[in-house]
């Protein structure tokens, strides 16, 4: 089994947090979509021959891409892969492009989840990130979705924003709770060099929210969706029972998958490849058949380090015979951590599987490279 990402690296607006690769230049739409058919056709065995059991439209803004693009894209998967019948196909939108006629579009080609970009329901927190949509196409997009049968529909939230406090994050947590979705991501946000918050922070403009602000939106976040009956399975990512995102799973449990586009990721085991992160040069490179992408062999340490930093992100956290397994010389020094770590409650440790405590899920990233060798 294994999935497909497919990157569309166009957005209508730069976003003020974004580092992600796209551009506000729709120019090279139509051949961006052929080299991405290319590059399918070019990687189609990559994969050996694998199932596919999910596809996913990331970027970028997948939804500006016209139905004609959209459906070359997802006939030429179709002709190059086998795919499972009961396949988890997740389209990503922004709530202004989610008219009528986009959601009976994006069903017939065989869409059956909706990744929507919310991040706020708040006005003035939207003009604040330069988002294109305002909150009451938030809130009626997905309205408009589930009345069109998306029964599978994530929204993303973004939590720790500047001079925001307990209350905001409440009702956005609330607004969200009420919209009777499934699945929810939140993120906090991180102020990244090359965005316009990177920006404005280095020219003091833009303070932070401070780590124990941030903290304390995030155990609400915990405890409203718990309460309603959502199961925090990744760092970021709660979902209702039968919801999980079968996709992006598949990344935290080290299942091959295929990235099409350029800046896409693949791993196929043995070793990971990226694509070129820019527009022209990678359409260039499909056209002319000239390399578009590096390639990197895993070592024992990158294999044992990813094992470790992605499972222990979620609820089926790290088996430490599977992880010894990986790279044996590693397990004294690495026992001695993970025992220290369950002694003062950060970590949980169950018929030789260690999980993050609730306490843990807050230093994660922290424990994570605390283990690595």
């Amino acid at each position: 089994m294994a999935g497909i990402y497919i990157h569309i690296p166009f957005c209508k607006v730069k976003c003020n947090y974004c580092d992600f690769h796209f551009s506000t230049n729709q120019k090279y739409l139509s051949k961006m979509t052929k080299a991405i058919c290319l590059e399918l056709e070019d990687r189609r065995q990559y994969l050996e021959r694998d199932l596919i059991k999910t596809i996913y439209f990331g970027g970028g803004t997948p939804s500006i891409l016209p139905l004609n693009d959209l459906k070359l894209i997802i006939n030429t998967v179709y002709e190059n892969y086998q795919v499972e019948s009961d396949l988890e196909f997740t389209f990503e939108a922004n709530p202004d492009d989610l008219t009528e006629q986009k959601l009976i579009d994006l069903k017939s080609v065989g869409i059956n989840r909706l990744s929507i970009g919310i991040q706020s329901f708040d006005n003035d927190q939207l003009v604040f990130m330069n988002r294109a949509h305002n909150s009451l196409e938030a809130n009626n997009c997905v309205q408009l979705a589930q009345k069109h049968g998306f029964d599978n529909i994530t929204i993303d939230l973004i939590y720790g924003l500047p001079d925001t406090d307990e209350s905001y994050w409440n009702k956005q947590v609330q607004k969200a709770i009420d919209l009777n979705v499934n699945h929810i991501s939140a993120y906090c946000l991180t102020i990244e060099d090359k965005t316009v918050f990177g920006n404005w922070y280095k020219k003091g403009k833009l303070k932070p929210l401070a780590d124990e602000d941030g903290l304390k939106q995030f155990r609400l976040l915990q405890s409203e969706l718990n309460n309603v009956g959502f199961d925090h399975y990744e760092i970021s990512n709660f979902s209702k029972d039968g919801f999980i995102s079968k996709h992006n799973s598949a990344y935290w449990l080290g299942e091959k998958y295929l990235g099409i586009g350029p800046s896409a990721h693949s791993y196929n085991g043995p070793s990971r490849q990226w694509n070129i992160a820019n527009n022209i040069t990678y359409i260039r490179a499909l056209s002319d058949k000239t390399s578009y992408f590096e390639v990197e062999v895993l070592t024992q340490k990158d294999k044992f380090n990813e094992y470790v930093l992605t499972r222990l992100r979620t609820k089926w956290g790290v088996n430490i015979l599977d992880l010894f397994e990986i790279c044996p010389f590693a397990q004294s020094g690495t026992q001695k951590r993970i025992n220290a770590f369950v002694l003062n409650g950060d970590l949980e440790l169950n018929l030789n599987v260690i999980t993050l405590s609730q306490q843990g899920k807050f230093i994660a990233d922290y424990i994570s490279s605390e283990l690595f060798i």
